[in-house]
């Protein structure tokens, strides 16, 4: 190869780039990935996915210890957060993983340059004054927290989610604008930790894209827990005071104003695009900014290619791994694929939600017939024995073919039992052919098996 000459030009080192990256080098590539942060990984391993996680596992045993542990005959006294511990923890975690995908890179010899990339032409990417030429570019720059129209995030007691990941201290009273995903899991981290979370959401609903039972009986739990959510109301203004800050509401009981310590702007994510030249060279964007593909990821621009949270599609990590392997395969002329119905969803709050194919809100609007398959983790051996007996598992499936056609999950480990509703679905079982399948017994997962079993109204254990 001549200098500054590679196969492949990967922008962005996030789940998908990276991924991508890998796959194009183990497929005899040769590869240059380009990202403007000093740690690999992206928006996911540095300030997302795995701090969120490493905080509500750390936070939840607190929470355990302090309140929790005495019914299982476990005596402790004097439980105390050591929240800069805690937090270096979290950094631990971020910095051996990003540390591993630095090693994998070197393993596939994926050439990686820190900095800024911009598009000069269909093969030419502009990086550090330099400009590197290759026959296909792949856009991977994930995306960004999107704020709310004057409202400014200092990330100090106006944060995003990466400010809310690195608070120095405790915030008494915490408002979190925006009952999604991202908001839950992070307002869970803090009221376990001692603040009053208020959850602000315009939707008469939380995460109303999830089934509506699911999005219910979390709302019931986190309430349990203390937290407070005024839903189908509208935040008017954020204003920033001395040591605290004022947040104007308006529902149909009419306007408010709530105060706190710290707010959390947490109304979703918007595609990370800025300043990279699309415009000069064509790469085509939708209406709300996201970048168009074709079946192949192919954009506009012939031999540039997009994945991940830059093109329309759920903004998950897993996603965009999928798609970076697809997306590689196909370039080379192998059958690349993406089931797109089979991308299962997780919220880490506790208990945990996960849910993956059709809700029951989605085949009502779409008229078509189906069974409900329904199991209590309160009838679950393994859940009751280990004190967690909250939930629910539920199957959807078609009344004639018996085809699954949705799981959905509220309950303990939710986020690893829906990988067997991934891989039945993947493989267009039916919901009697879960149920057939033995289950080691105590399992949380016979909680899927038993709902199956539901489907045809024959559950063993309730």
């Amino acid at each position: 190869m001549e200098k500054n000459k590679a196969d492949l030009i990967v922008i962005g080192a996030g789940p998908g780039g990276y991924v991508a990256a890998i796959r194009a080098a183990q497929l005899g590539m040769n590869v240059v990935c380009i990202d403007k942060r000093k740690t690999l990984g992206g928006t996911c391993l540095n300030v997302g996915c795995i701090p969120s996680k490493a905080l509500l596992h750390s936070s939840h045993k607190y929470d355990e210890a302090k309140n929790h542990l005495d019914s299982f005959g476990i005596k402790v006294n004097n439980v105390e957060l050591d929240l800069s511990q805690m937090m270096e923890n979290k950094d631990k975690v971020v910095q051996q993983l990003t540390a591993g995908i630095d090693y994998l890179f070197n393993k596939n010899k994926v050439k990686r340059i820190e900095g800024t990339a911009r598009l000069r032409s269909s093969e030419e990417v502009e990086v550090n004054g330099e400009v590197w030429k290759a026959k296909y570019i792949l856009i991977a720059t994930g995306s960004e927290s999107a704020s709310l129209p004057g409202v400014s995030i200092n990330e100090k007691n106006i944060v995003s989610s990466t400010g809310a990941l690195s608070l120095p201290t405790t915030p008494k009273e915490l408002i979190v604008i925006g009952g999604g995903y991202i908001g839950l899991e992070l307002g869970s981290v803090w009221q376990r930790l001692g603040s009053k979370v208020t959850v602000v959401e315009y939707m008469d609903r939380l995460v109303p894209q999830m089934d509506h039972e699911l999005g219910a009986a979390l709302q019931k739990s986190l309430s349990k827990q203390g937290m407070t959510f005024k839903l189908s109301t509208q935040v008017k203004d954020v204003t920033e005071k001395s040591n605290h800050v004022l947040v104007s509401i308006e529902s149909s009981k009419g306007a408010e104003q709530l105060e706190a310590d710290v707010v959390l702007v947490s109304t979703g994510r918007k595609p990370y695009v800025d300043d990279l030249g699309l415009e000069s060279v064509g790469v085509a964007r939708n209406e709300k900014g996201f970048i168009v593909v074709n079946q192949n990821y192919e954009t506009s621009v012939s031999g540039v290619f997009a994945i991940g949270d830059v093109i329309p599609g759920p903004m998950l990590a897993h996603k965009a791994e999928e798609e970076g392997v697809a997306v590689i395969e196909t370039i080379v002329g192998q059958k690349g694929h993406v089931n797109y119905d089979t991308i299962p969803s997780v919220i880490y709050t506790h208990p945990e939600v996960a849910s993956v194919g059709k809700t029951e809100e989605q085949l009502k609007s779409e008229e078509r017939a189906y069974k409900v398959g329904k199991f209590p983790f309160s009838a679950n051996s393994r859940a009751k024995s280990v004190g967690t007996p909250e939930g629910f598992v539920k199957v959807l499936a078609d009344p004639l073919t018996d085809l699954v056609l949705g799981v959905h999950i509220i309950g303990p480990d939710a986020g690893t039992l829906i990988a067997e509703a991934v891989l039945a679905m993947e493989f267009s079982a039916s919901s009697e052919d879960i149920a057939r399948t033995c289950h080691a017994h105590p399992t949380l997962n016979e909680a899927v098996k038993e709902a199956a079993l539901a489907v045809e109204e024959r559950a063993i254990h309730i």
